[in-house]
């Protein structure tokens, strides 16, 4: 995946996340609360992965 696209995957992630977390805290659902925590960690690491490819291709593009 390019740096977008990891950034838009892990913002879209992060969202749905929080939506099942959301979903699970009202209908008393544990077991799609952790699923919805998982998803939102999982986008912050492909947002990070985004960010970590565009500063590494910053410094490679100066060289």
């Amino acid at each position: 995946m390019g740096s977008t696209s990891d950034k838009i995957s892990g913002v879209a992630n992060q969202v749905a996340g929080k939506a099942k977390q959301a979903a699970g805290k009202a209908t008393g659902n544990d077991k799609l609360q952790a699923e919805g925590k998982g998803q939102e960690v999982k986008g912050k690491v492909q947002s990070a992965t985004g960010k970590a490819k565009d500063a590494v291709k910053g410094v490679v593009d100066r060289i």
